[in-house]
């Protein structure tokens, strides 16, 4: 089992002062990374997993082996890109090594250069990742000079760190066992409360309550897993998502599970697989305090939603998702941030590796009711273009690990008017995650089609065609109002400002542009269709561009009026 997260950006070199070259990048890469000490650690374990292993500095880092080249085969298009994500993702993170890799992708057909990063959940968790991520970025395409006077400031490098040894190690776990161990009683009895609330909860049948794991039902990806996996891209406008919340009068993150609902809902209908209850999906929530942010580790919980598959009428569907989270986040707060993780903190590592590893090896997780069907985490991003090295970011598809009894994963990232879902899947379960990802656009049709029915669209949006390229905003969409991993928003109403990582820290400036610039247009006509795979429709590579920063074309959908979709407010 797999435990790190990954990210495919997909840059566009064309905005480069310079020619792309791999070694500049890779320069500029490290000089970046290297700022932070989350990509200089590495792991030293405790003798006998008396306790967590900790961090030290690796005096022996080697960015060859951390950064890597590749070159996609031809035609270099979006399958070819995710059969690539699947095979390095499906490969665990060295421990003897600093936990992280970044793999530059070359070859792709409209001669952009993609990104693969992964690095361990332990490091990291949806906000804390997104951040460092952010911060290999400037936000114009002309990086400040970095090999003069910049180089020349930077602070010195740590001094190498004197690894503990082994006696140092187990008198450090022993004394931290003693501190839980005083712990354990209270734990303990905040338990029987929180579960004695939660029941009666569960039981009042007035109240708004969230689903429970180990009751969900059973899917096709409901089993063991292997180490490989599969992945699959889609895209919609985060303008459209907004459109529906506001018609609906719900949050952002229920029209993102409404969305993965409807496409879950297609996957199982067509392959008559649907249950009849509905499915039930885990939602990452970070519990990351004002004071933890910066902080390079992971601090989430969880709440679990019924995803409301066992409901074919989209309105009542989306409806009854926005009831089921509301009743999830209550659970989450009845029960307490913390909880999860206090209890984690409880568990010697060399007990839990243990029950992992039998676990997986007995293949339990087919013996016993899933404890839930698939992650959905959601993460705001920028509102603002980006720059690599002056390369332009235009799609950034996250995705997150799978566990035991529930190989599949959605993660979703906002960036500027888009909206971009990772699908990872174990491959032996799903190897047909694409027809999952191709139905995202199709679920996102039928949402907007009952908004028009709810909210119909002013007489001045239905002129113009009726299909064709949706119109590039003037400004860059507001995108912080979606939950970071389940993080509550505030209101219904539009937001003013993103709350996703702005860049910082790396010599670029920190304040948002007084301008806007909208997404790119394809630099290739027809390049779209060029890296459809043979026997797709030319639209499914239409929604997960490389070139990612066009607009998705969607034809309008059943029973929608014929407009032409522009940018929302929300």
């Amino acid at each position: 089992m797999h435990l790190h997260v990954a990210i495919a950006a997909v840059l566009d070199p064309s905005t480069m002062s310079q020619p792309y070259s791999f070694d500049d990048l890779k320069a500029f890469i490290s000089r970046r990374l290297m700022r932070d000490p989350t990509f200089r650690r590495r792991i030293v374990e405790v003798p006998f997993r008396l306790n967590h292993p900790i961090w030290v500095e690796d005096p022996h880092l080697d960015l060859d082996y951390h950064i890597r080249r590749h070159v996609l085969p031809t035609p270099g298009g979006p399958r070819e890109l995710t059969d690539l994500t699947g095979a390095i993702v499906g490969v665990p993170l060295d421990r003897a090594r600093p936990l992280w890799e970044i793999h530059v992708v070359e070859g792709l057909f409209d001669g952009n250069v993609a990104l693969i990063g992964k690095i361990h959940h332990a490091a990291v968790d949806g906000v804390s990742g997104a951040e460092l991520f952010i911060h290999l970025f400037d936000l114009t395409p002309h990086p400040p000079d970095e090999t003069g006077a910049d180089v020349a400031a930077e602070p010195a490098p740590p001094p190498a760190e004197r690894i503990p040894n082994d006696i140092e190690l187990v008198g450090h776990a022993l004394m931290s066992q003693a501190r839980r161990a005083m712990s354990l009683p209270g734990l303990l009895g905040r338990t029987v409360t929180t579960a004695t609330h939660l029941v009666g909860r569960h039981r009042d049948p007035e109240a708004v309550v969230g689903a429970v794991p180990l009751r969900a039902p059973r899917t096709p990806w409901s089993a063991a897993i292997t180490p490989h996996r599969s992945v699959a891209f889609a895209r919609v406008r985060l303008s459209d998502i907004k459109r529906v919340r506001a018609a609906f009068g719900v949050k952002v993150n229920d029209v993102v599970l409404a969305l993965v609902s409807g496409a879950l809902r297609r996957y199982l209908v067509d392959r008559s697989t649907l249950p009849k209850t509905p499915l039930v999906g885990m939602c990452p929530v970070s519990v990351r305090t004002e004071d933890e942010r910066g902080r390079p580790d992971n601090r989430v919980s969880a709440m679990f939603v019924h995803l409301r598959t066992d409901i074919p009428d989209v309105t009542k569907r989306l409806r009854a998702i926005a009831r089921t989270t509301k009743g999830a986040k209550q659970d989450h707060n009845a029960i307490g941030a913390k909880f999860i993780q206090n209890w984690a903190d409880q568990a010697a590592p060399s007990t839990f590796v243990l029950a992992t590893r039998l676990y997986s090896r007995l293949n339990i997780a087919d013996r016993h009711p899933p404890i839930y069907n698939v992650v959905v985490s959601n993460v705001p991003g920028p509102d603002f273009p980006l720059y690599l090295d002056g390369a332009e970011l235009v799609a950034t598809y996250p995705m997150g690990p799978i566990m035991e009894g529930a190989g599949l994963n959605v993660t979703v990232l906002s960036y500027m008017d888009n909206v971009d879902f990772g699908f990872l899947a174990g491959a032996e379960l799903v190897p047909d995650v694409w027809d999952m990802a191709d139905v995202v656009s199709d679920a996102m049709d039928e949402l907007l089609a009952a908004a028009d029915e709810i909210d119909p669209p002013a007489a001045t949006e239905q002129a113009g065609p009726a299909s064709g390229p949706a119109p590039a905003s003037s400004t860059a969409p507001v995108s912080g109002d979606g939950h970071a991993d389940g993080a509550e928003e505030a209101d219904g109403s539009a937001a003013t400002g993103s709350s996703g990582p702005r860049p910082s820290g790396n010599g670029s400036t920190s304040g948002r542009p007084a301008k806007q610039k909208a997404p790119k247009a394809a630099k290739k006509s027809g390049a779209a269709s060029a890296a459809t795979p043979s026997g797709k429709k030319a639209r499914a590579a239409t929604r997960t561009p490389t070139n990612a920063g066009a607009s998705p074309t969607r034809k309008a959908a059943p029973g929608a009026s014929a407009r032409k979709r522009g940018p929302q407010a929300g």
